[in-house]
């Protein structure tokens, strides 16, 4: 398994009259597969909300999902059950999937009862993920439908980055329209994973295969993006590294012993790229071609029980000149306007908490009309929605918020 990096600006040509240049590099990592087919064992963990709210329909639907989830798993891989409330506990240990049938039946033993205390799950479900994370991709579905009610935010932003420490990944998936949609976006990215919404019920089955679909297709873990600068280019001051595909998220910036920097991108899939986009400012450079930064990925590859490998590395250029001519790649365009979609509507939900309903209504609508620049006409629907309820003095309701924050992250899915 290797590593596929293809970087490009924005604009690959320099004015080399002006002092200062800003330019956007966005970088497409993803995995090579050696042989065809998953050949890394999977190391699942289910953490399933079992509170008194998920009484009747929404956890027969889960315990249906997370059965059929069992069903898909192949001989070799290894999978865990936590179930909590405000409590927590193991309903199936890490285990070697060798009786689906008595991993199955002891899933349908779950009954709702009780407060929520996510934090308690997501401990005892990284505990279990350790035992068996050896030579596997280790992943967590944490599900659930509240509020932190009984648990401590905090703790689980502290468990997500723990998670991650140990290369476990950690996937969220709200079910309904009462989740913490901030707690559960912060632990998703803390823990290098995703975060799914499953507004009914009969949705459980689809969401859960989707995200197992997507983790098939892992082949490397732990991956860090490094790279250095030459003199004269400087990362941007504020937010300057964001991840923008297949999910936005914004990508802290750390550094290296040997002078780097370093973003860890976690998983990187067979199948779907890894987009990430890093906000450059350039000052004066000579006249002709010009480096201006080096890349290289370091990761772990499971199925060798290799660790700290590092990819070749990558030189990126740009052509400075006092004849300037614009060269814009209109693929790193869209990249620039996702991560803008996204960034909108975060500042349209801080005004919104703030009362500034107006202010809020415009961010939408400024981040529907990106949206529809980049052909994303779901989020654009979505987003211009609910700018008009908000126009209209009508209060967004809890479904609203839920798709919104969804769409500004990603391409929203055809249903």
């Amino acid at each position: 398994m290797k590593v596929s990096l293809q970087p490009g600006l924005n604009d690959g040509n320099i004015d080399g009259n002006q002092p200062n240049s800003q330019r956007q590099l966005a970088i497409s990592i993803s995995a090579i597969a050696d042989s065809v087919g998953r050949n890394v064992p999977l190391n699942l963990c289910l953490i399933l909300d079992r509170s008194g709210s998920m009484n009747g329909r929404p956890l027969e639907t889960v315990k249906k999902a997370a059965c059929r989830i069992v069903d898909r798993l192949n001989p070799g891989d290894r999978i865990s059950v936590v179930a909590f409330d405000h409590r927590a506990k193991v309903l199936v240990s890490n285990q070697t999937v060798v009786d689906p049938e008595k991993i199955k039946q002891q899933i349908n033993t779950l009954a709702a009862d009780g407060g929520t205390a996510i934090d308690e799950g997501l401990q005892l479900g990284i505990k279990e993920l350790t035992k068996g994370n050896k030579e596997a991709v280790s992943q967590a579905f944490l599900l659930t439908d509240g509020e932190n009610e009984h648990g401590s935010n905090k703790r689980c932003l502290e468990f997500a980055k723990l998670a991650a420490s140990y290369n476990l990944t950690v996937n969220t998936l709200g079910f309904g329209d009462n989740w913490n949609q901030d707690i559960l976006e912060q632990i998703a990215d803390g823990g290098g994973g995703s975060l799914s919404h499953i507004q009914r019920p009969d949705d459980a089955e689809d969401k859960f295969n989707q995200l197992f679909n997507r983790i098939q297709t892992v082949g490397l873990t732990n991956a860090y993006l490094l790279f250095s600068l030459v003199p004269k280019v400087r990362l941007a001051e504020l937010k300057p590294v964001a991840q923008v595909a297949p999910e936005t998220i914004e990508l802290p910036v750390q550094p290296e012993a040997d002078g780097r920097f370093s973003v860890r991108i976690g998983d990187l899939m067979r199948d779907v790229e890894k987009v990430v986009l890093v906000n450059l400012y350039i000052s004066q450079l000579p006249l002709g071609r010009q480096p201006i930064v080096q890349l290289q990925v370091r990761y772990d590859d499971p199925s060798q029980n290799a660790m700290g490998l590092l990819s070749e590395i990558f030189f990126i250029e740009a052509d400075v000149s006092t004849a300037y001519q614009p060269v814009v790649d209109s693929q790193v365009q869209q990249h620039i306007l996702a991560l803008a979609k996204y960034r909108q509507t975060q500042l349209a939900e801080t005004k919104l908490q703030m009362g500034d309903r107006v202010g809020a209504a415009t961010m939408l609508q400024t981040a529907a009309k990106t949206a529809l620049q980049m052909g994303d006409k779901n989020a654009a629907t979505v987003l211009q929605t609910s700018a008009t309820q908000l126009q209209a003095g009508q209060d967004l309701s809890e479904s609203d918020r839920k798709k919104t924050r969804i769409v500004s992250k990603t391409i929203l899915q055809d249903s």
